[in-house]
């Protein structure tokens, strides 16, 4: 069978499009799950559970609500600090909502080396990301979850 020159093109398209959805699948696959303290769970239960059900290193997520954010503070005493160290070594990636930062609920000059902000959901007409994309501007999409479901849930919880 001779494939055009357009056909060609479209079959490498395709195949490119899958590649691509394929090794997105793959890394959602070794990522841990979101972990959310500050909903009916204390910063200490949601990092402990984190740890344990992402042994071995798989990087997993840790979003912190008030008032379980004060153990992502640099002047959190030595327990908080003490376990905010274990989840980082653990491959954990701690994250705080920047409706939090923007509302004044959690100081951003107070949090701890290592905590990132992350935007929800924009209230109905608010800017959005661009159409195609999983990321508003200014993000670092290394320090977000891989999984569009993660994504979502962590989006949602900070909206």
């Amino acid at each position: 069978m001779h494939l055009s020159g357009s056909g060609r093109s479209l079959r490498a398209a395709f195949a490119g499009v899958l590649a691509a959805a394929c090794a997105s699948a793959a890394s959602a696959a070794t990522e841990g799950g979101l972990y959310i303290a500050g909903a009916g769970f204390s910063f200490q239960v949601a990092a402990e559970r984190a740890m344990a059900q992402n042994p071995g290193g798989r990087r997993f997520f840790l979003l912190s609500l008030p008032p379980e954010t004060a153990a992502l503070a640099a002047g959190a005493g030595p327990a908080p600090t003490a376990l905010r160290q274990r989840v980082l070594a653990a491959n954990g990636v701690l994250l705080v909502c920047r409706r939090d930062l923007d509302n004044g609920r959690v100081a951003a000059a107070g949090l701890a080396p290592g905590v990132s902000a992350v935007r929800g959901w924009p209230p109905g007409g608010g800017a959005e990301p661009p159409p195609g994309q999983r990321h508003f501007a200014g993000e670092d999409p290394t320090r977000l979850p891989a999984s569009n479901e993660a994504l979502r849930r962590l989006r949602s919880a900070c909206s």
